[in-house]
């Protein structure tokens, strides 16, 4: 063996030693990294899990992470997923993306377990051309500029709750779909400025109409006005309580409080905002109808109206009585379920106070019923709605028209990650984080959500003309059909 080889030799020998000594000292720093772990956990005080189980009781919070996603996608049947089944949340989809959102082998549905709801059709279905489609005109006789609306409507949900990417998408679907979106309590943005019609909401800390005196907060007549008269803006709603967290106002996360929503907002920016649970504009029915039309005249003539979810029947049924004895009422009364929805709320509001949608809801119908406002006062509904079925069951029980928040996030993408309070939302919906916006499209997204919203009324009409109906303004409870032990009974 010559010189040259030997050399050659020792040079591939002390190399290869060289890289499985550097790999042998990675590999014992990387063992002594859970190896550190391990002792800390032992050591510490604070968690008694870890104290006893070190670095294996680490697994627990990594599943606790993980769990939602791994019910969703491994453990959750179709139609056992709560707050939406995976049967719903597909079919949004499939509308959405304009797929066929048939089924094969029938309804995976107990149709005899209690609380079954059904329509019965008639022997003698119409065409389907000649069902119209539903539009809903809102506006009283104090209103000067009344509304067509769809039957199907974007309900609230602010800026900074939703990102920038959504919030356009969303007013460009409106626009698309020629129907409603609402601001939420966030104020206007520009994204909620793309051409798409808007119900400008009001709450109880004005933002985009407010500031701020004292640490409290005021309406402001010349801020509301400039942003009221813009023409995109169709409709004024004020905020009385929402379905999330009735009597609490909303709350909107530091992390989420961008320079940009800050100066929509005119808060602090980087700090947590907290709506206050009440108005400081009014306090009991006279002043409140007093601020409608305040806000009816500011808006130039602009429908106005009052977003609830019912709380104390007393006093709901003091107000609309008091409206009836004064002739002064809003345009519209938008009634919100106590089942929750997009807002991010305490455990006790969410699960525990304000009452059910339909039972609010039916509630609010009657006493409008009883004192001859129905014609005059527009009903509008937001709870959970997100098939045809919900929206003519609604409908069916007194409502005119219907909001909805999750299903119109869902058509934008939203797989319920159920991350909406954390700033941590994979797909951009619900977050300020940009990296995470940046995967949401606008103008692809828009699009889903004016398929959605067509597919929606499409097949509303085809129910219709299946019951032998020609119209929504023909439904009633009667329609639909509720399983009760072994009887079948209507609302």
């Amino acid at each position: 063996m010559n010189k040259l080889t030997r050399n050659t030799i020792v040079t591939i020998l002390s190399t290869l030693f060289g890289i499985s000594l550097y790999f042998s000292i990675f590999l014992a720093v990387i063992a002594l990294i859970p190896l550190g772990i391990a002792i800390y956990d032992s050591i510490q005080t604070k968690h008694s899990l870890l104290r006893n189980y070190p670095l294996i009781g680490r697994l627990r919070w990594v599943f606790e992470h993980e769990r939602t996603k791994i019910q969703q996608y491994f453990i959750e049947h179709d139609t056992n997923g709560t707050p939406y089944n995976r049967e719903k949340r597909s079919d949004v989809y499939q509308k959405a993306k304009g797929e066929s959102n048939s089924v094969p082998f029938g309804t995976q549905l107990d149709v005899y377990k209690k609380g079954y709801e059904f329509i019965q059709h008639s022997m003698y279905p119409k065409d389907i051309k000649d069902v119209v489609e539903p539009r809903i005109k809102i506006g009283s006789k104090f209103c000067r500029l009344p509304y067509s609306a769809s039957v199907l409507n974007i309900s609230a949900m602010s800026y900074g709750a939703l990102s920038d990417a959504a919030v356009t998408a969303l007013n460009k679907g409106a626009k698309l779909g020629n129907f409603f979106h609402n601001s939420g309590e966030g104020g206007i943005s520009k994204y909620h400025l793309q051409g798409g019609d808007v119900c400008f909401q009001i709450g109880t800390g004005y933002f985009g109409a407010g500031k701020t005196i004292n640490g409290r907060r005021y309406f402001d007549e010349i801020a509301f006005k400039q942003k009221a008269v813009n023409p995109n803006i169709k409709l004024i709603e004020i905020k009385l309580s929402q379905g999330a967290k009735p009597g609490h106002g909303g709350i909107l996360p530091a992390k989420k409080n961008t320079q940009e929503i800050a100066d929509i907002r005119g808060v602090q920016v980087g700090t947590e905002v907290a709506s206050p649970p009440y108005h400081t504009a009014f306090t009991n029915p006279v002043e409140m109808l007093d601020f409608i039309e305040k806000l009816r005249d500011l808006s130039g003539g602009k429908p106005v109206g009052i977003k609830m979810c019912v709380g104390n029947f007393d006093e709901v049924k003091e107000l609309i009585y008091t409206m009836k004895e004064l002739d002064r009422y809003p345009d519209f009364i938008t009634i919100d379920g106590g089942e929750g929805g997009t807002g991010a709320a305490p455990l006790v509001f969410t699960n525990s106070i304000g009452t059910p949608l339909v039972d609010g809801m039916t509630f609010v119908n009657k006493l409008l019923v009883e004192t001859g406002l129905k014609s005059d006062i527009k009903l509008i509904v937001s709870g959970k709605a997100s098939t045809s079925f919900d929206i003519i069951k609604l409908l069916a029980l007194g409502a005119d028209c219907v909001n909805a928040a999750r299903a119109f996030m869902l058509s934008l993408g939203c797989i319920q990650a159920r991350e909406c309070n954390n700033n941590t939302c994979p797909v951009g919906v619900a977050t300020q984080n940009k990296s995470l916006v940046a995967g949401l499209d606008p103008t692809e997204k828009s699009v889903r959500v004016y398929n959605y919203h067509k597919a929606v009324v499409h097949e509303i009409r085809e129910v219709l003309a299946a019951m032998g109906l020609t119209s929504t303004n023909q439904l009633k409870p009667e329609h639909i059909k509720v399983r009760d032990d072994n009887k079948i009974k209507t609302y």
